[in-house]
């Protein structure tokens, strides 16, 4: 049976080379710089499982192909990242890791849950949309929403257009 549940020690290398397989189709329109970028590192991903807040889609033999782990940023949930392995994609599985993620931080008091995205590839900004998250206009955006911005623009991010969005609670069951 296929489920989600929390991430272990054990779980970590999978979930990088999940991630590096994850990238590899954004090589097909172009942007090679983010399918060559290196996936979060091992003490990276360590503390979203130290914290409680890493979470594996897992497979009938228990293993991971799926994760997200989520960081709190200006108080609310947010996606550092969530991906699937290409060889499961379209199995909406994206879709109850961020359900599941969405129900622990409402459960916690938060009132939102973001990320950050870009804007003009398929499976990311217009999915999202699909998903209940509507984009923050900088304007709008938050101290620690900024400086997240800052950080990715300085990693190079920036180069694609790119923002933050942002699902209220309130419309997740």
């Amino acid at each position: 049976m296929q489920m989600i549940r929390p991430a272990t020690e054990a779980d970590l290398p999978a979930l990088q080379e999940i991630e590096r397989a994850a990238g590899q189709p954004f090589a097909t329109i172009g942007m090679t710089a983010v399918a060559d970028d290196d996936p979060p590192t091992l003490e990276r991903l360590r503390e979203f499982l130290d914290a409680g807040r890493a979470w594996v889609w897992a497979d009938d033999a228990d293993l991971p192909i799926g994760y997200l782990v989520l960081g709190i940023v200006d108080g609310n949930a947010h996606i550092e990242q969530v991906s699937v392995h290409p060889d499961h994609a379209g199995k909406r599985i994206g879709k109850q890791l961020i359900e599941s993620a969405a129900r622990w931080a409402k459960a916690q008091g938060m009132r939102a849950i973001t990320l950050t995205t870009f804007t003009e590839v398929p499976w990311n900004g217009p999915y999202y949309e699909r998903l209940g998250f509507h984009y923050i206009p900088v304007s709008a955006e938050a101290p620690e929403m900024r400086a997240v911005r800052a950080a990715e623009a300085e990693h190079g991010l920036e180069r694609w257009p790119r923002t933050a969005m942002l699902a209220e609670l309130t419309n997740w069951s």
